[in-house]
């Protein structure tokens, strides 16, 4: 069994993948060969992080970067501190909209996304290699999630879960998904 996934190469264009789906018994078809290692960014909306959380993530980035290179970008929930949800989702999506460039790779994490595995999410990141992008971004929304420019510019969307998750909660997960993702990719022996 496979799953389809449409990826928005560009502005109105798509190009279809398909990644062994959990239980086809496949390994990840880039493990052990080399990939291109495009800089990741992860762009979270949100509350500031607790201490603990953020200690997490930059163990994480730290294992990361032996990889790749790795940006963290926090931007603050609900902007303009609107009491209206559709404004703060408005200007939400305008905050992440300004810091994605043209010929990033996006990856919207959000709870109705393509649900993958471990090794599906190497395989996204081997396929997002051979793309032409100069980076991945990964987005992760805000309370009430993304906004329409987001969900038009989103290369594909995943969930992490069929749980939602605080965007703290959905860091740490995601943090640990990419390195995991990077050891599948290398051939190591981190995931089994």
């Amino acid at each position: 069994m496979t799953i389809s996934l449409y990826l928005h190469a560009s502005a109105g264009a798509y190009a279809k993948n398909s990644i062994p789906s959990p239980g086809a018994g496949k390994r990840c078809k880039y493990a052990g060969q080399s990939v291109r290692a495009l800089p990741i960014r992860v762009i979270t909306v949100g509350k500031k992080r607790s201490l603990g959380v953020q200690l997490v993530v930059d163990e994480y980035i730290g294992k990361l970067k032996c990889y790749c290179k790795v940006e963290d970008v926090q931007l603050r929930s609900n902007p303009k501190n609107t009491g209206d949800v559709k404004a703060q989702i408005k200007d939400e999506d305008m905050a992440v909209m300004n810091i994605i460039s043209s010929d990033d790779w996006v990856v919207m994490l959000d709870e109705n996304g393509l649900d993958i595995g471990s090794e599906q999410m190497a395989e996204l990141m081997g396929d997002a290699g051979s793309t032409g992008a100069s980076r991945i971004s990964f987005c992760i929304g805000g309370p009430y999630g993304h906004g329409p420019k987001m969900r038009e510019r989103a290369n594909i969307s995943i969930k992490l879960s069929s749980m939602v998750f605080n965007h703290q909660i959905a860091l740490l997960l995601l943090v640990e998904q990419l390195y995991r993702s990077w050891t599948i990719l290398k051939g190591q022996n981190y995931h089994h």
